[in-house]
């Protein structure tokens, strides 16, 4: 998973520096037509962080933003099941949050407890995940909820 958006994020630099594509090229993930994604993609923000403005894109329940791409969104990615990774909520949003050990300036968030998931990939170098998350949590909120909230060991029972 960490290859693919690494890899993702790659592809969408080199082809918005090239100038040769107008949309962003993504792919679609494998439940991007489910209808909780057609209302994040009718729901997704203009900007994000006040600087990245949104971009057309060539896949369905897909978002981009920033020139080059700096934030690429897929709705419809595999649920994540439990995890150590840190688990965030922002906006009644829980999100995991990623950072592939062979590219310390991309960060890969995936909503928790959302059905179907979305994944956002972003540019740590220009962005924080807190204006990620915070700016993608009311589109992302119209996903139903599936029961799973980040937890900690505090809320473990002792």
């Amino acid at each position: 998973m960490r290859a693919v958006a690494a890899g993702m994020l790659m592809v969408v630099v080199v082809a918005s520096l090239a100038g040769c594509v107008a949309a962003v090229p993504l792919s679609s993930a494998d439940e991007a037509n489910a209808v909780g994604c057609a209302q994040v993609t009718v729901h997704l923000p203009e900007t994000i962080a006040e600087t990245e403005v949104r971009r057309e894109t060539d896949a369905q329940a897909t978002g981009a933003w920033g020139e080059p791409a700096s934030v690429l969104l897929r709705c419809g990615v595999t649920e994540p099941g439990p995890t150590d990774l840190p688990c965030y909520t922002i906006q009644g949003v829980d999100w995991i949050v990623d950072s592939p050990q062979d590219d310390p300036d991309t960060a890969i968030l995936t909503t928790y407890g959302r059905s179907p998931a979305v994944e956002v990939v972003f540019d740590t170098t220009t962005l924080t995940g807190a204006s990620v998350m915070g700016d993608l949590a009311d589109a992302v909120g119209y996903l139903p909820a599936n029961g799973r909230v980040c937890t900690s060991a505090e809320d473990l029972p002792s």
